[in-house]
């Protein structure tokens, strides 16, 4: 699964933006209030979208004033999303649009369209196609379907307007496409890590994967240690590549029922609890445990992970985070480091402006200078620092 684009319209700071041709890994910066968060926030209120309605989701992300909040402000217009991706690297391109407007005080949806198109020419295929809670969607098999006439069109009715088409019809197996969007929508993950969250002991339990805030830090890694041993050891030895002194790190449940991380340092016999050992300790085991889960995330989303890092270690978690991305799980990072975006490509790199109130979206590739640049070796924080990403200061 990857996003190939991203268009947003009245969506909050962004008037009319648009992130294109998308790699697997994404580097974002931009200067505080630029809209770095918004675009992540975007799948998060797609995913309450699915789970409940528009309203509830605009309720979640704009307050009381739902609507009105989350739209640009002075616009008038609605509010629209549009994603291209590919289910697959070889399947083709398929777009899915989602237009929101407001009637009497309640948003609605507007129009939700899903299509994609079988060649590389001709007119997309419209696979679903709604609005205002009426429409239709193909029930056909479409790989079966060679002329857009034979498409079988089903007319469906949902409930309320303000209900997206796609959150019933992605159960079905018949409808690939909006499977794999859901797919993508639901098990999307951001990774907003507190490390005041993983100190503490924890309630004995069951965790397979790192939570958002990462307080079941220690119930994963002992679901690591006891059912997914090799990726445990590989997460152990990259950490001791990364932080001088430290040997093991085990779970271990008290008998009051809870579970704590012990960390052991080759210099001493006996290991220390995770509420003395330095909080890049703490973060980095975090990170490390997230970026070698078993079943890597759709889209991934990490903010600001400098925080409480050494410098010298963020080039080596840049690194880990494209190779995550290449094992399957695309990965989008907002930054405020020039150290960790030393560690970025050329194509990876896009910065966020103000500009009149509304944000403004920059490819660095697009950038001649830039590219010139970095062809005889500069690094892209280094060119940062210095000026060279216009409006994006990142002190």
């Amino acid at each position: 699964m990857k996003i190939e684009s991203i268009r947003l319209k009245n969506f909050k700071s962004f008037k009319d933006a648009e992130l294109l041709d998308l790699p697997t890994f994404c580097v974002i910066v931009g200067a505080n209030g630029t809209g770095k968060s918004t675009i992540f926030s975007v799948f998060g209120f797609l995913r309450d979208a699915m789970t409940s309605n528009i309203n509830a989701a605009l309720a979640r992300l704009g307050g009381s004033r739902g609507f009105s909040e989350v739209r640009s402000r002075n616009s008038m217009g609605p509010i629209e999303i549009e994603l291209k991706f590919r289910a697959k690297p070889d399947s083709p391109l398929i777009t899915y649009f989602l237009q929101i407007n407001e009637k009497h005080g309640k948003a609605l949806v507007e129009r939700e369209i899903l299509k994609y198109r079988r060649g590389s020419s001709g007119q997309p295929w419209h696979f679903l196609d709604f609005s205002r809670g009426r429409g239709t969607a193909v029930t056909n098999e479409l790989d079966s379907v060679t002329d857009v006439k034979d498409l079988n069109r089903e007319e469906q009715i949902l409930k309320s307007p303000d209900i997206l088409a796609i959150k019933g019809l992605a159960q079905f197996e018949r409808f690939p496409a909006v499977m794999a969007l859901g797919n993508l929508i639901e098990n999307w993950h951001v990774s907003d890590f507190h490390i005041s969250k993983a100190r503490p002991e924890q309630e004995a339990g069951y965790a397979e994967h790192l939570s958002r805030e990462g307080e079941n830090l220690s119930l994963v890694i002992e679901y690591l240690y006891n059912h997914e041993r090799t990726r445990f050891e590989k997460i152990i030895s990259l950490l001791k590549m990364r932080v001088p002194g430290i040997s093991h790190v085990e779970s271990k449940t008290t008998e009051e029922g809870r579970v704590l991380l012990k960390f052991q340092d080759g210099t001493f016999e006996d290991p220390f609890l995770a509420r003395y050992v330095s909080d890049g300790t703490i973060k980095m085991l975090a990170y490390l445990t997230l970026l070698y889960d078993p079943i890597p995330y759709p889209l991934l989303c990490v903010e600001e992970p400098e925080n409480q890092l050494y410098p010298k270690l963020l080039r080596e978690l840049a690194e880990e985070f494209r190779a995550y991305a290449n094992r399957g799980g695309q990965v989008f990072v907002s930054t405020h480091s020039p150290d960790f975006l030393n560690a970025a490509r050329l194509d990876e790199v896009f910065w966020l402006v103000k500009k009149d109130g509304y944000t403004q979206i920059c490819r660095a590739k697009d950038d001649e200078q830039l590219a010139a640049y970095m062809a005889e070796g500069d690094q892209m924080g280094y060119l940062w620092d210095q000026g060279f990403l216009e409006g994006a200061d990142p002190r």
